[in-house]
């Protein structure tokens, strides 16, 4: 007979219950018996992918400069980082008829005139070119050579695109104070931004 009056059976269900407890009891004390729980986890917020503009415009230098071409150059370049691309003004160039400061735009032909090229010397020659005058390259006096545009409202212009950026469109010229609707029809074909 088994001592304490337990079958085999009943001391194998003992034993294995005192397992049991010391093994749960060595868990307990060995994660601090307090239950583990598994620590929050952290995401890294989503932040909205910026919206992708080209970085670079493209502009065609052309007429009196060392190197004549198409350029990539960065948005907010201005008609001096263009010429200095293209190997800077030759000897030939009618200096006072680029206005090296004019912001440049995308597409942009920058035409640098020739000294004594036909109208190149004076504003009666729009800006030294044959074509139309650049909105986003042109002097005051340039500007001044288009009809109906005087000297108070070419310095608007001028001062429209230092504030505002270049001309996207001929359009544009709409937002100057003095160019209404018959105005600005008067000028399409005779400028460009």
């Amino acid at each position: 007979m088994p001592p304490l009056g337990l079958s085999v059976t009943q001391r194998r269900i003992a034993g294995l219950a005192l397992v049991a407890l010391a093994a749960l009891v060595f868990v307990l004390r060995h994660h601090g018996g307090t239950g583990a729980t598994a620590a929050p986890l952290r995401v890294a917020p989503i932040r909205p992918a910026a919206p992708t503009t080209p970085r670079l415009i493209v502009v065609d230098v052309a007429g009196a400069v060392a190197r004549p071409g198409l350029y990539r150059l960065p948005r907010g370049a201005r008609v001096a980082d263009a010429v200095a691309r293209a190997g800077g003004l030759t000897r030939r160039a009618e200096r006072s008829a680029v206005n090296l400061a004019a912001p440049l735009a995308d597409g942009q032909q920058v035409l640098v005139a020739t000294r004594g090229a036909s109208g190149a010397a004076g504003p009666a020659g729009g800006g030294g070119t044959s074509g139309p005058v650049s909105l986003n390259a042109a002097t005051a006096e340039q500007l001044d050579t288009l009809p109906g545009i005087g000297p108070v409202t070419a310095q608007k212009i001028i001062q429209y695109r230092q504030e505002h950026g270049p001309f996207t469109s001929v359009e544009g010229l709409d937002a100057i104070p003095g160019i209404g609707p018959a105005r600005l029809e008067n000028l399409k074909g005779l400028v460009v931004p």
